[in-house]
């Protein structure tokens, strides 16, 4: 079976637990896969596969709850089943879409897709625990569209989504789980375990960008701190916001200078 090929059509499937389920089956199934760097993949289809719900609203438009409450804290953990959602749908893409690859970084991103799509299932059991499920609240596509902005550029890619968007969890996770903890329901705890997992998981997928993003400025001779800055201005993407989760970007791979040089913010 041809990995790049596969991950297409999964991308194109639009029922989320379908998505999420063949997903964690590719990376069961890794060794059987096939991987032609130099296969040319076309698709005419509107990406990605989406369910009618939820309703996707402009990022200002999705209205933010209180987790004070069971339905508050549904609205938090079903905000986060779609940025989930949306990362499964990020790896698959970077899997077609992106030719003349190394082998590696092919079988990465299909561990990111399969443990984005755990990561998803988690949340959809706690949802559903608690009489919700995906698609009960709206949501925005803020991830999503960045990868579109994107699509024509590999290094952009793995600067501005995994290295930048995704590794916002990072930083907001640690401070979701103290108020989760703080309110001290059943629920909210649950919710802190899956984050757990989540947060330890996220640390090696934002380390995948930042290795493949380090690698492909090395193969074009750029500085990768100065065409980081060049990239966010050109596509318009978020810089990062203190406090940083410093343990944790370490560990994906960001070196002390770097972290302390986001922490100053975009230059003027």
């Amino acid at each position: 079976m041809q990995l790049r090929h596969h991950a297409l059509e999964v991308l194109l499937l639009s029922n989320p637990q379908e998505k999420a389920q063949a997903a964690i089956a590719m990376l069961a199934q890794a060794h059987r896969y096939t991987i032609d760097p130099e296969l040319a993949l076309e698709c005419s289809a509107p990406l990605p596969g989406h369910p009618a719900r939820p309703a996707l609203l402009p990022h200002t438009a999705v209205a933010r709850r209180s987790p004070a409450t069971l339905q508050g804290r549904a609205v938090l953990m079903h905000a986060i089943a779609h940025i989930e959602f949306n990362a499964i749908n990020l790896a698959l893409d970077a899997i077609w879409r992106f030719a003349d690859m190394p082998a590696a970084y092919y079988l990465d991103w299909l561990q990111v897709a399969g443990e984005e799509g755990r990561h998803f299932m988690l949340i959809e059991n706690w949802l559903q625990t608690h009489s919700f499920a995906y698609g009960d609240f709206p949501a925005h596509q803020g991830l999503w569209t960045m990868c579109e902005k994107t699509a024509h550029d590999i290094t952009a890619r793995m600067a501005l989504v995994p290295r930048t968007l995704e590794a916002r969890g990072l930083d907001a996770t640690p401070q979701i789980q103290h108020k989760l903890r703080h309110i001290g329901t059943p629920d909210a705890l649950a919710a802190v375990e899956i984050l757990d997992t989540i947060l330890r998981e996220e640390i090696g997928h934002v380390a995948i960008g930042n290795h493949w993003y380090n690698w492909l400025c090395g193969c074009q001779a750029l500085a990768p701190q100065e065409h980081y800055t060049a990239l966010v201005q050109r596509y318009q993407a978020p810089w990062p916001k203190p406090p940083l989760n410093t343990p944790a970007r370490k560990a994906a791979g960001f070196t002390q200078e770097e972290i302390l040089w986001l922490e100053m913010g975009p230059p003027a």
